[in-house]
């Protein structure tokens, strides 16, 4: 990590995931099933990702209590991220139980009523915030999450302009609508009243046909159009993924572009998102975008380059269990093999 370098600022939350150990059995009667806790949680997952990377990356969050807390702290720590950023709560630490269908897809269910995450205010957030912020990215559930969620919306309102804003929906619909959502103080039009706040500010967008589909249920009828209406509404760039179909890669006033992702053999999903933003902020950063001027004039053929690299971090963040993104020299090594590949082919 380079000292003095522009500052990757990631603000979101903790989650510890509990995946299913399938190596393990589930005990005589079927009834234990064996489960790992692994760090995770959207902003845990891009400030690791982006550390990994060799990206200057600083973690806002909220540290809740109990044992599971320590891990959080040290997982990012372990993987270069500037943790001064985190902040001792007295609530708990989220938890998500998470299953995996057929396709390493997940599910998840949730425990995170009263969380720490969800508690940010004005002034703490004003007491952690890096001076040298070049780049803050927001979003997943404590950018839709009463009450943190206005005190996130203030920041980045009063951040844009100096520095570049990134917005990821991330939804979780359990969490944002019905009975789990309500307890949280969520219902799909709030939820997607706090985003349209963030996304009036945005300058990068990242997000999933998934999260289209629940925000706009029209959208996934024509991925190409929402694409370039997203961008139409004000980000500089929007970058929309779905799944293992093409990337989708929109800016105002300029032809939508497609992009395949690499083919791999998946393990999971889990954080697959998360690290294809950290690939996007490091490519950027590493060619000194940090306003949105500079991005406005990258070239198509730099932003292409960039957005290569970030699907093969998410990609080969597949091959393994859970969220664990790729270091700099394993992206290097990929994409080496890759070039030599398509040379060869």
């Amino acid at each position: 990590m380079a000292t003095g370098a522009p500052v990757l600022t990631v603000l979101g939350e903790l989650v510890v995931d509990l995946l299913p150990d399938a190596s393990a059995d589930a005990g005589p009667e079927g009834t234990a099933p064996h489960y790992v806790a692994r760090p995770g949680g959207n902003a845990l997952n891009v400030a690791v990702a982006a550390g990994r990377l060799g990206t200057r990356v600083s973690l806002l969050a909220r540290l809740g209590t109990g044992p599971l807390a320590a891990p959080l702290r040290r997982h990012a720590e372990l993987s270069g991220v500037d943790v001064a950023g985190m902040v001792a709560a007295v609530e708990p630490v989220s938890l998500a139980v998470v299953g995996l269908d057929e396709t390493g897809s997940p599910d998840y269910g949730f425990h995170v009523q009263g969380a720490a995450d969800w508690q940010w205010t004005d002034d703490e957030l004003a007491a952690v915030l890096p001076v040298d912020t070049a780049v803050l990215h927001v979003g997943s559930i404590s950018s839709w999450t009463p009450p943190g969620c206005d005190a996130i919306a203030r920041l980045a309102e009063r951040l844009a302009g100096s520095a570049l804003l990134s917005v990821d929906p991330n939804l979780r619909p359990m969490l944002a609508g019905g009975p789990v959502g309500a307890s949280l103080g969520n219902d799909p039009g709030a939820v997607r009243a706090r985003l349209d706040r963030l996304l009036a500010v945005a300058d990068v967008v990242k997000v999933s046909a998934e999260d289209l589909a629940w925000l706009d249920p029209g959208a996934a009828a024509d991925l190409d159009g929402t694409a370039r209406a997203w961008a139409d509404r004000g980000p500089a760039l929007v970058l929309l993924t779905d799944g293992g179909a093409p990337l989708r890669v929109a800016r105002p006033g300029r032809p939508l572009l497609h992009r395949e992702p690499p083919r791999v053999t998946v393990a999971d999903t889990v954080g697959a998102g998360d690290s294809l933003a950290a690939g996007l902020f490091a490519g950027l950063l590493d060619r000194g975008v940090t306003s949105r001027t500079a991005l406005e004039q990258l070239t198509d053929d730099d932003l292409l380059r960039v957005v290569d690299d970030a699907a093969l971090v998410a990609a080969l963040n597949c091959t393994r269990v859970g969220a664990d993104p790729p270091t700099a020299a394993e992206l290097a090594a990929a994409r080496d093999q890759r070039v030599g590949g398509a040379a060869g082919d």
